[in-house]
C-alpha cells in the first residue's frame, strides 16, 4: 500500500514469449494518468525477473499483460514467485487474452483481479485503486 499522499507503484509485465504489448501500454499510460507511478518491463519478460523488479521496485501490485494462452502458467509461476521471495504482499492482476472458464482458476492461483480482453479501462483503474488501498 503506498503512503498517504503517495502514488501507488504498478508494475505492468509482459510474461513469456508474447511480443504484442499495445494493450499492456495502453493500461500502464492509463493508470499513469489516473495517478499510479507505473514500471514498465518491456515485452518477453521472463517470470524471475519480473518478480526481481517488483521487489526492487516496491510495487504493491503487478499487472501481467498475457495474450500467448499461457495465462494460467505464468500467473501461477509469477505467484509463486513473489510467496517464495516472501513479497505475498504484492498484488497480482492479469489482463489479456483469458477465457471467461479460466477467470475462476486465475483466481483460486492467487490472482486478485483478472481482466480478459474488452474489460473497461475504467474498470481496470477502479480495481487497481481498490487493491491499492487494502494494504
Amino acid at each position: 500500500m503506498a503512503a498517504p499522499g503517495q502514488a501507488a507503484r504498478v508494475l505492468i509485465a509482459k510474461p513469456g514469449l508474447d511480443g504484442h504489448d499495445r494493450g499492456a501500454k495502453i493500461v500502464a499510460r492509463t493508470l499513469r494518468d489516473a495517478g499510479f507511478e507505473v514500471v514498465f518491463t518491456g515485452i518477453r519478460q521472463r517470470v524471475d525477473t519480473i518478480v526481481a523488479t517488483a521487489i526492487q521496485e516496491d510495487v504493491s501490485i503487478v499487472g501481467l499483460s498475457i495474450l500467448s494462452g499461457a495465462h494460467l502458467a505464468l500467473t501461477t509461476r509469477v505467484i509463486e514467485g513473489l510467496r517464495v521471495a516472501d513479497a505475498v504482499d504484492i498484488a497480482v492482476v492479469v489482463g489479456g487474452t483469458v477465457p471467461p472458464a479460466d477467470v475462476p482458476r486465475l483466481r483460486a492461483a492467487g490472482a486478485a483481479a483478472v481482466f480478459p480482453t474488452g474489460t473497461s479501462l475504467d474498470a481496470i483503474v477502479a480495481e487497481v485503486h481498490a487493491l491499492s488501498d487494502l494494504g
